[in-house]
């Protein structure tokens, strides 16, 4: 798999919950979880169920920082 976004983090599916359109995806990336919400078709077509290892890629064209 090759992509132009450069944040492709790895790591391991924990929890898919399917709504009537779409699913969220819980990935484990080494301690934070980041959540996908994708549609009900892809999860299907990847075949995503917990316990699949899966990247989370993050393509942004704008980047926040905040701090307190």
């Amino acid at each position: 798999m090759k992509l132009s976004a450069r944040n492709q983090i790895k790591g391991k599916i924990v929890e898919v919950t399917r709504g009537a359109t779409t699913s969220h995806v819980r990935i484990d990336i080494g301690g934070p979880v980041v959540t996908a919400s994708i549609t009900n078709e892809s999860v299907d077509e990847l075949n995503l169920v917990a316990g699949k290892e899966a990247y989370a890629i993050i393509k942004a064209s704008d980047v926040m920082v905040a701090v307190n």
